[in-house]
């Protein structure tokens, strides 16, 4: 049976394990209904594939393997397994799952500008978050520098973590980050051009205003 990653393909880290797959050779399905069979959220059948109650989760034969960069690093073993690891890809890898996706996803596009924001936010919260934004952005920009891509010139596994971050932000208009940060820009412009970007970053039911 072939891998199936059990999860919405809205989701951010969804996506992400799709890019990194597909940039390993393997376009890898999502879906929340394994072999047909439709798994309700926070069910106890999603229960027993992510003790959480999240996604995403990979099913790869009789193996269930939950959370992003467990997933990968799986994939990387089953599909590249002659690229060792690198320090830095791995540093920037759990500051991306880590502090990026707090700042950039769960406390500003879910909370503050997502299509669901939290009714009961505060101006000063709101405010808050877009300065973390802000910063976070700055952060990642300096990284990146002149760089093809996020940690040198080939793409890994930090760029799958970060574009789909970045193209659900693009097109907020309270942001207009990339006007301000245009190296970021025009990274976000190759990496959707990708044939993986091209495949992935596509129009989904995650509806921003």
């Amino acid at each position: 049976m072939k891998p199936y990653l059990f999860g919405p393909a809205f989701s951010t880290l969804v996506r992400s394990v799709r890019l990194h797959a597909l940039e390993r050779g393997l376009d890898l399905p999502c879906g929340l209904a394994p072999g047909g069979q439709a798994i309700a959220w926070r069910s106890e059948a999603h229960l027993a594939l992510h003790p959480f109650g999240q996604v995403p989760v990979l099913l790869d034969g009789e193996q269930r393997i939950f959370e992003t960069l467990a997933i990968c690093r799986h994939l990387d073993r089953q599909l590249a397994p002659e690229r060792g690891g690198n320090p830095e890809q791995d540093a920037w890898s759990s500051a991306l799952l880590t502090t990026v996706d707090t700042h950039l996803v769960r406390r500003y596009l879910l909370r503050i500008a997502g299509p669901r924001p939290e009714p009961f936010r505060t101006p000063e919260e709101q405010q808050r978050a877009l300065a973390a934004v802000d910063a976070t952005l700055g952060v990642l920009d300096r990284q990146l520098g002149d760089q093809r891509f996020l940690c040198g010139a080939e793409f890994s596994l930090p760029d799958a973590l970060l574009v789909p971050m970045l193209d659900y932000l693009e097109p907020l208009p309270e942001l207009r980050w990339s006007a301000s940060w245009p190296r970021l820009a025009a990274y976000l412009d190759r990496l959707r051009a990708r044939p993986s970007g091209q495949a992935i970053l596509v129009a989904t039911d995650f509806k921003l205003r």
